[in-house]
């Protein structure tokens, strides 16, 4: 299994609406071969001085694939490029870490 954090931070204000095609790209992601978990995720409230929050403009996608093919398939996915053609002029930066478990 392939586990994958993607740090996205929109430009101030945007998060919303990335999150808008996000979700809207969210079925066809699902229904790929492979896919275990693919969902967005923000800063949970009143969690106290331990949390380390992301911030209001930030967002983590957390994904599970079955292989690094599977994942390799998804990033070349045509609704995939559809999506980044949409969100790419609200996204301000991107962080992408790649895992494997580690047993």
């Amino acid at each position: 299994m392939i586990h994958v954090l993607a740090m996205i931070t929109a430009k101030p204000g945007q998060r919303e609406a990335i999150l808008t095609e996000f979700r809207a790209n969210m079925p066809a992601v699902h229904a790929e071969a492979g896919c275990i978990e693919y969902g967005p995720a923000i800063d949970a409230e009143g969690m106290g001085g331990f949390q380390t929050p992301f911030g209001a403009d930030t967002f983590v996608v957390i994904e599970k694939w079955e292989s690094p093919a599977h994942l390799a398939a998804h990033a070349a996915a045509p609704h995939m490029k559809a999506y980044a053609g949409k969100v790419k002029d609200l996204i301000a930066s991107r962080v992408i870490h790649v895992l494997s478990p580690a047993g």
